[in-house]
């Protein structure tokens, strides 16, 4: 019996985004043998306890992926971006990580990323049309811990 695919509203959308994170989670977890998923995200704020910098992501089997990275307008320039990577990357040797990954838009700061020391792997054209993602690799064992 085949069965119609239903679309969501993004209330519902987010719910089943949910939903499927934990189910793959499981799958992959009976797979590999690891299940030592955590999320991981950090924030900056200023002095009136408004956030104007967070990170987030999560670390699993040995790798961390860093998912979003943002600054507030006002404050970029000022080693907030810096900071929030490096104290991403410092937990993710905590968490026995030996690698970081992530990927941004070509429009957003793969500059900032290389400075860091990420290696650029990959590039995916068309996403979004005029753009290109980029997949970016950071080796742990090249980090010094920051303090």
């Amino acid at each position: 019996m085949r069965r119609a695919v239903e679309f969501h509203d993004e209330s519902r959308c987010r719910e089943i985004e949910s939903l499927l994170v934990d189910r793959i989670y499981e799958f992959n977890v009976k797979a590999t043998g690891y299940a030592d998923g955590r999320l991981v995200a950090g924030t900056i704020q200023d002095d009136a306890g408004e956030i104007i910098a967070g990170i987030n992501g999560h670390s699993w089997g040995g790798c961390c992926v860093i998912d979003h990275v943002w600054v507030h307008e006002r404050h970029r320039g000022q080693g907030l971006g810096k900071a929030l990577m490096h104290a991403a990357e410092s937990e993710a040797v905590h968490r026995g990580c030996e690698q970081v990954v992530l990927i941004t838009h070509s429009f957003q700061a793969p500059e900032f990323y290389e400075r860091l020391g990420y290696e650029r792997k990959y590039a995916i054209e068309g996403r979004p049309k005029g753009y290109t993602d980029i997949v970016y690799v950071k080796r742990l064992s090249e980090v010094c811990l920051h303090k």
